[in-house]
């Protein structure tokens, strides 16, 4: 029995670890065509990491060593002083993410990554990554695409902020990531809206009545 178990468990890790490599191949070929070589080169960097619910990957004053990539879970990008919280992203399955400034300017974190519910996801040093983008053109041009693409994602967000009502903002999370409201805590999601939790909850009610 106990080796049929020890089968068993080898059997699963091995399937998720199959499952890993696929989804995260399609992740980077959505981005740029790479050669399966080169991917192959790079994925045999990541770890895998297990974080379990208000966890941190990331504190404040710690150097930003690692890029990562959201497998399952859900992680909370934000910044604390003595007054309030301010989300400025939450990083779910399919991610590719880290504190990207802090990451490229080589700098202490000024933010908390901190996991909002049990998850799982693959970490790569960027001593790594540099060795995957000198061997691969491909690779390289994906580590801009993405990097971009995350900048991209705080501009919009943003603009979002100082361009759309309350109630605007509020419907465009709720018609682009609506599971959000069922995996974040509603204080958070206030946050990340540039709300407080007693805003959004008349802006929930207001639309519910609608």
């Amino acid at each position: 029995m106990a080796t049929v178990k020890k089968q068993l468990f080898f059997y699963l890790c091995t399937t998720h670890y199959i499952w890993f490599l696929e989804n995260i191949k399609k992740k980077i070929c959505s981005y740029v065509p790479v050669a399966e070589d080169d991917l192959n080169f790079l994925l045999q960097f990541y770890k895998k990491m297990e974080i379990r619910k208000g966890h941190f990957l990331v504190k404040p004053e710690e150097r930003i060593a690692h890029f990562y990539y959201m497998e399952k879970g859900c992680v909370c990008y934000y910044k604390k002083d003595e007054t309030r919280t301010k989300v400025m992203e939450f990083f779910t399955e399919g991610s590719f993410f880290t504190d990207l400034y802090a990451y490229i300017e080589e700098i202490p974190s000024g933010a908390y990554l901190e996991a909002t519910e049990d998850s799982l996801v693959y970490a790569i040093s960027k001593t790594d990554v540099l060795k995957a983008f000198d061997r691969s053109h491909g690779l390289e041009r994906f580590g801009r695409l993405s990097m971009q693409d995350g900048f991209m994602r705080l501009f919009r967000r943003n603009n979002q902020l100082k361009n759309l009502s309350h109630q605007e903002r509020y419907l465009r999370l709720l018609q682009k990531r609506p599971h959000l409201f069922q995996r974040v805590p509603q204080y958070l999601i206030a946050s990340y809206l540039g709300l407080t939790p007693v805003g959004l909850s008349k802006i929930r009610k207001r639309v519910v009545e609608q």
